[in-house]
């Protein structure tokens, strides 16, 4: 009876056969690896592998340095093919040492450099090599140099890896250092105002935005507030070097304060508006607020900076309350501000709707908040401006207008509620005109009958939203 077929047993057979015939077939390297050997002068294979991961958000300035090594000659890109990332093990020493042909992958080849257009401000964008080699060399020492962001696609890290390969692993540490300088000296984020955001892969990422110009005519508060307000951020600033040389600490933080609607974020885009050379973060009271270490990292880098934290309430919580005595995030925030050193020049800026909720230890404790100012319902005087603010950029207004009955009906309301009335009472007129395209000319009427919308009985909800006191 013939023997019975064993599939193993064939399959254990077959392997070696396989690595007989390798055995007996001299290797040969990959395009990639004998490119390495011709440009370093020796054979890769036992050479050291430093590695630098960064986050993504380092891609563009990773790439501005690369590409000032570029331009001053000598250096070369190489395209590698972007497939390669789905292998957990790939590297630079892999690519080195052919261990990708040991693994079963496809041997590497060179070919086109593959690019993501990358954000560096609100308008601009920098295309950036997703996975490439540059060859140069570096205090007459050859290197290679690997530069590979990961796939926010995949499940993989999406973090920026860097990795030099070079004969003195010296040299390599050398070029890390000097590409952090040119990293740092580059940034495309210093001087920018960036937020933080999540991915649809949700990872967190940083936009920018953009630089509203204000005018100080345009920031309707008391002139005593309006004064707290710049002297404790712009005032400091343009005194900042004697404070230091007089061993003063110059990191202060502001605390904003009141109804919603009043002017608290819009006093944040004024100081933006008038210090463009610090660096601003803005963090959202919500999910943004996850990357508050990674935000005041980045100011801390970026000095002179602003990190502005918007409804503060939401994470900071007084300790008393049920529930909020282990407060992860408003410990992180009270840390974060008080890790800085006394010469830092940094300036935190919280806003508020709920100043009563506050824990007492970041509301009330100099160091943390040096500066706390009420952006309250504006008063007969602001909502005078404030309606002139509002009607002054009208291509049609009856110049007959008189501003005084209606500065005394709108007791109570907001500087929001005031820019929605003069809103509504430009449809208005635009609806009795008839004509969609032309500017309506506004009188006295609609401003009364946009009021009267708003001020009803039936709408105490958008009352509120828009920051009025509920109507008696």
């Amino acid at each position: 009876m013939a023997d019975r077929f064993e599939p193993s047993e064939f399959a254990r057979e077959f392997q070696q056969f396989v690595s007989g015939m390798n055995r007996l077939v001299p290797a040969r390297s990959s395009p990639v690896r004998q490119m390495l050997t011709e440009h370093l002068g020796r054979d890769p294979d036992d050479l050291p592998v430093l590695s630098e991961p960064l986050e993504s958000a380092e891609h563009p300035n990773v790439q501005l340095a690369l590409d000032e090594l570029h331009a001053s000659g000598g250096w070369r890109v190489v395209g590698l093919s972007l497939g390669l990332r789905q292998y957990g093990a790939f590297s630079l020493g892999a690519l080195a040492t052919d261990r990708m042909a040991d693994w079963g992958y496809p041997s590497p080849r060179p070919m086109p450099v593959d690019y993501l257009n990358l954000p560096v401000g609100p308008d601009d964008r920098l295309a950036c090599a997703q996975l490439a080699l540059y060859l140069g060399t570096w205090e007459d020492t050859p290197l290679a140099v690997m530069v590979m962001a990961g796939d926010e696609r995949s499940h993989f890290e999406s973090r920026l890896t860097l990795e030099v390969l070079a004969p003195d692993p010296q040299v390599a540490r050398a070029f890390l250092d000097e590409l952090g300088r040119r990293r740092q000296a580059l940034n495309v984020y210093r001087g920018q105002a960036l937020s933080f955001a999540f991915t649809p892969h949700g990872r967190f990422r940083l936009d920018f935005l953009r630089m509203t110009p204000i005018d100080r005519s345009q920031v309707i508060l008391p002139d005593a507030d309006l004064l707290a307000i710049e002297d404790h951020t712009i005032g400091i600033s343009a005194y900042a070097e004697a404070l230091r040389a007089s061993g003063r600490h110059i990191k202060r933080g502001l605390l904003l304060y009141g109804p919603p609607g009043t002017g608290k974020t819009w006093s944040v885009t004024y100081l933006r508006s008038r210090m463009t050379e610090r660096t601003t973060v803005v963090i959202n009271g919500g999910p943004g607020i996850q990357a508050l270490g990674q935000a005041v990292a980045l100011a801390r880098s970026l000095q002179p900076s602003m990190v502005v934290v918007e409804d503060v309430d939401l994470i900071a919580h007084e300790r008393t309350m049920p529930g909020h005595d282990t407060n992860a995030l408003l410990f992180q925030l009270l840390n974060e501000m008080d890790g800085l050193g006394e010469d830092a020049d940094v300036i935190f800026v919280l806003t508020t709707n709920r100043v009563e909720l506050l824990e007492p230890a970041l509301a009330m404790r100099p160091g943390r908040i040096d500066q706390a100012v009420e952006i309250g319902l504006p008063d007969s005087d602001c909502r005078a401006r404030l309606f002139d603010l509002y009607l002054r950029e009208l291509p049609a207004l009856d110049a007959g207008i008189d501003l005084e009955p209606l500065v005394a009906a709108t007791d109570g309301v907001s500087a929001a509620f005031i820019k929605e009335l003069t809103r509504r009472a430009v449809l208005l007129a635009a609806v009795e005109s008839g004509d969609p395209s032309a500017a309506p000319r506004v009188e006295s009427r609609h401003l009364t009958q946009a009021l009267a919308a708003l001020d009803g009985a039936t709408d105490p909800i958008r009352r509120t939203l828009l920051g009025a006191q509920p109507a008696s």
